[in-house]
């Protein structure tokens, strides 16, 4: 009886997490009787006994699955992995550390992560010690761009973009700094900065 009744919850939980990811609203309970081989009455007392025990949130009416829950907030977790220097290039350093949650209009639905910015090569851009840069994972980038970028041999490093022949030109946001200047093929673009959220007294 046991085994049965946790495979009627998970098949609750897999119908619920794929009905809100299409249709970006909780199912109702006759909606999930359609699919899972249960009465509406039995449905309910389910989902009960799924919030209780943590699995899903119930308030009588809305389900939120922990796939699901931003996209019914209006709300996505993104990961802070580590830092990226504003200055010379580092050792990258791409161990998890916590999330943050942010607004769907904000970071949509694409590969985003978060860098603490170290050093002051980008004060000019308005980036300072300790501002958290929210980055789209990607591995080109246009003219002009913030980027994070892994230089061969030194880490990785978060400048403006330029590209001159096969030279790549890393440009730093601080009139005091001079560009770096390496091959095409001795750096990676790991992803563009989009938004750089200020550490609280900036």
């Amino acid at each position: 009886m046991q085994h049965k009744k946790q495979e009627l919850m998970d098949g609750i939980l897999e119908y619920a997490d794929r009905y809100i990811q299409k249709n970006r609203k909780s199912p109702t309970i006759r909606e999930i009787a359609e699919h899972v081989p249960l009465k509406r009455s039995a449905i309910h007392s389910y989902l009960v006994a799924m919030d209780e025990e943590g699995t899903i949130e119930y308030d009588g009416k809305t389900i939120l699955t922990p796939k699901t829950r931003g996209i019914l907030k209006g709300i996505r977790d993104i990961g802070i992995v580590g830092t990226v220097a504003c200055g010379l290039p580092t050792e990258a350093n791409p161990t998890f550390m916590d999330t943050i949650e942010l607004p769907l209009s904000m970071v949509g639905d694409e590969e985003m992560y978060i860098l603490t910015a170290t050093g002051n090569s980008m004060i000019d851009a308005g980036i300072h010690e300790g501002d958290m840069i929210l980055v789209r994972r990607q591995e080109t980038a246009n003219i002009g761009d913030i980027v994070v970028v892994w230089v061969e041999n030194e880490g990785n490093t978060l400048k403006r973009f330029y590209r001159k022949g096969k030279t790549i030109i890393l440009k730093p946001e601080n009139s005091d700094m001079e560009d770096i200047r390496v091959k095409e093929e001795d750096c990676r673009i790991q992803g563009v900065a989009i938004w750089v959220l200020k550490k609280v007294g900036d």
